[in-house]
């Protein structure tokens, strides 16, 4: 958080922040990792520059960075490529020591020389941020918050995202078999809602209770579908479908009545939970899993340091055929893979088989794949990941290749 003074104050905008997704300040951003691969990459390009040739067609020789900007897009901007964040980070190393501590309002100049380009803070001969119009704003004799997430720069538009860190979520045969269900509802309700009160009970040896190190916050999940690889046919795990979030008010319980011979005998009662939030009514028999910590995670474009040779699975949350931009896919390769959070992935069409008429013998030809589209990790599993189509040309459907970017 940052704290405005009560005194009239010079607001210099603070210089852009590359990539941080979810409230962060100054000294969390400095924790984000920059790769050793990453920054002798950067280093490199910082000594001798880019090509012309890598350049986008267009590239400015200068650019404002704005709110609402994304690395993404300023990426792309300069660089053919939006995925080779390291080059444009390199080409200004000298001034961007750590790509995850820049802010708006900083301008970003493009420098040609020899058959080469760098990017530069400053023209030379001038002072940083020269262009930079620094206003005087007044500030009313109090003192006021502002979150640093509403003027930090991410690698992309957050709420693309967000969801489906909740949601999906890939799971054995047996762990939703094996966890807490609800049991009952009041008033005997089919559906529960935001508000209402449930019961549940824990599972197998793991009864639900509110002491010490137990968990009272819960997301709620339905039956698992299975996640199944286009290519081997193999089950590679199972979606369990998020439907909500509940919080254990009060644990489980032996309640001991006498009965009609006066001897004790001992009744389980179950555990009480509230509905907090609903993607979509809940239901006696969905499934209850601790919620993870939240984390705070660096979406970093890049290519992946292994070679990729994947097959979209399925288009998430959605029951049409083909996968448009901003739609979540899963794939059929995860960490085991050696794919990891930030990996970029070109999208390819399997080419058609035609006939060649051109001769009497008529033979079966395949057309060579086409590209037609990139993706970003942002998820990964042991053996399943989940991706956001970031650019599409044609429409995205299920057993296209993933291969790396070039």
């Amino acid at each position: 958080m940052k704290h405005l003074s009560t005194l009239t104050a010079h607001a210099a905008v603070p210089v852009l922040a590359w990539l941080v997704l979810g409230t962060a300040t100054t000294a969390q951003a400095q924790t984000y990792p920059v790769t050793q691969a990453q920054r002798e990459t950067a280093q490199q390009v910082a000594q001798d520059g880019v090509p012309l040739s890598e350049l986008a067609a267009n590239a400015p020789d200068q650019y404002s960075v704005k709110a609402g900007d994304t690395l993404w897009a300023i990426s792309g901007i300069f660089l053919k490529s939006p995925w080779r964040w390291p080059e444009l980070w390199g080409m200004n190393l000298q001034d961007i020591r750590n790509p995850h501590l820049i802010f708006p309002g900083q301008v970003l100049y493009l420098e040609k020389l020899d058959g080469r380009a760098r990017l530069k803070t400053r023209r030379d001969g001038g002072k940083e941020g020269e262009d930079v119009v620094i206003e005087s704003v007044k500030i009313s004799p109090r003192t006021r918050i502002e979150s640093l997430r509403d003027t930090a720069v991410p690698t992309l538009k957050s709420h693309l995202i967000e969801p489906f860190l909740a949601e999906p979520l890939v799971v054995g045969e047996l762990t939703l078999n094996q966890s807490p269900r609800i049991v009952g509802t009041q008033e005997d309700r089919v559906l529960l809602s935001r508000g209402d009160r449930a019961y549940a009970l824990g599972g197998e040896g793991q009864p639900l209770r509110t002491g010490a190190g137990q968990a009272r916050d819960f997301r709620v999940f339905r039956e698992a579908r299975p996640m199944i690889d286009p290519v081997s046919k193999e089950v590679l795990g199972y979606e369990a479908q998020y439907v909500g979030q509940a919080q254990l008010a009060r644990g489980e319980s032996l309640r001991t009545d006498v009965d009609a011979n006066g001897k004790g005998v001992a009744t389980l009662v179950p555990a009480t939970i509230d509905i907090i939030s609903v993607k979509e009514e809940l239901r006696v028999g969905d499934r209850l899993l601790p919620e993870p910590p939240r984390q705070l995670r660096s979406y970093t474009p890049r290519a992946p340091v292994v070679n990729v040779d994947a097959r979209i699975m399925s288009i998430y949350g959605s029951a049409v055929r083909y996968a448009t931009q901003n739609q979540v896919v899963a794939i059929n390769k995860g960490s085991a893979n050696g794919l990891e959070i930030g990996d970029v992935l070109a999208i390819l069409k399997s080419g058609q088989v035609i006939v060649d008429k051109t001769t009497d013998a008529r033979p079966a030809l395949q057309l060579p794949d086409e590209r037609v589209g990139l993706l970003m990790v942002f998820r990964t599993f042991e053996r399943v990941s989940y991706g956001l189509i970031l650019e599409v040309e044609d429409g995205v459907q299920v057993g296209d290749r993933l291969v790396n970017p070039r």
